[in-house]
């Protein structure tokens, strides 16, 4: 039993960097965009299919293929951007482009249904099916690989957000838009690099999801949506730090109820966001105004 507890720890860990990278990219463009992209479900589901469309096609392997697949996603959030949200104004902006992410979400559902069918593929590589031994336990391969794949893209931004002027100009613009005009901000570019990055980041959670997850299909994009919406509303939006300790909390909590309650662990984790949000409805991160202005 101990041996299970340390490994639904460890797996929970490490699953949950990945879940935070993919949480911080939604956190990242609500924060500067104000608007809630609830189409970064099927970004994840669109970049797993990328690197599988590499790896079965291209016989490319799944971590080489990242180098063509995060550019890809990037400009895919770039174009998406510049056709679908810029384009909304005025004092229904906000849910307009909650409505436009939707539609773009069942644009690219419906593309991936007609390329790829219904039925679940999966990512292989051999660290896919590979091991560590530690302690008492193992540990896949594919795991700790997602977990320092995370870790290098939550670094890289970081020293963007806070040692680049770019970095600068995100920060303002979150904080207040109007402000970052009048100081000469292009916050217009501004938002569309940021959608881009946070699109971007969506080709490394989908790879590593892809191939932890046993099989995937368009239809894969609801769950991961609902559980990216739920760590970044538990951290309180616009918290990019918080969403990194809340995704590591949530699936190190649902990894332990797994092991006596198969059925429960999933509720839980819903359950959690409800309980806390009763008491606290920033979230556990969150301030009361993070939005832009």
């Amino acid at each position: 039993m101990a041996s299970e507890i340390g490994q639904a720890i460890a797996a929970g860990i490490l699953g949950g960097g990945v879940y935070a990278l993919m949480a911080a990219g939604l956190t990242l463009i609500f924060g500067v965009l104000d608007i809630i992209n609830v189409a970064q479900g099927i970004f994840v589901v669109l970049g797993a299919y990328l690197s599988y469309v590499l790896s079965v096609h291209l016989h490319l392997d799944l971590l080489l293929g990242l180098f063509i697949t995060v550019p890809a996603m990037f400009v895919i959030g770039l174009v998406i951007y510049w056709l679908f949200i810029r384009p909304l104004r005025g004092a229904e902006r906000t849910s307009m482009t909650l409505l436009a992410c939707f539609a773009v979400a069942l644009i690219i559902e419906g593309v991936l249904y007609q390329e790829f069918g219904s039925n679940y593929v999966s990512l292989n590589a051999w660290y896919t099916t590979a091991s560590v031994h530690l302690f008492d336990f193992y540990l896949a391969d594919i795991y700790l690989i997602g977990f320092g794949l995370a870790a290098v893209a939550f670094g890289a931004l970081y020293l963007i957000l806070y040692r680049t002027t770019f970095g600068r100009a995100v920060r303002a613009t979150m904080q207040n838009q109007v402000a970052a005009r009048l100081i000469g901000i292009d916050v217009n570019r501004v938002s569309a690099v940021t959608f881009g990055i946070g699109t971007s980041v969506t080709a490394i959670g989908g790879m590593v999801y892809g191939a932890i997850s046993g099989g995937f299909t368009p239809n894969s994009s609801y769950d991961l949506i609902s559980r990216l919406l739920a760590i970044v509303i538990l951290a309180g939006m616009g918290s990019i730090g918080g969403a990194l300790v809340t995704a590591i909390f949530m699936t190190t909590v649902e990894a332990l109820v797994d092991i006596w309650q198969p059925d429960w662990a999933v509720v839980v984790f819903y359950l959690a966001m409800v309980i806390i949000l009763t008491f606290r409805p920033a979230g556990l991160f969150g301030r009361r105004a993070v939005r832009a202005q």
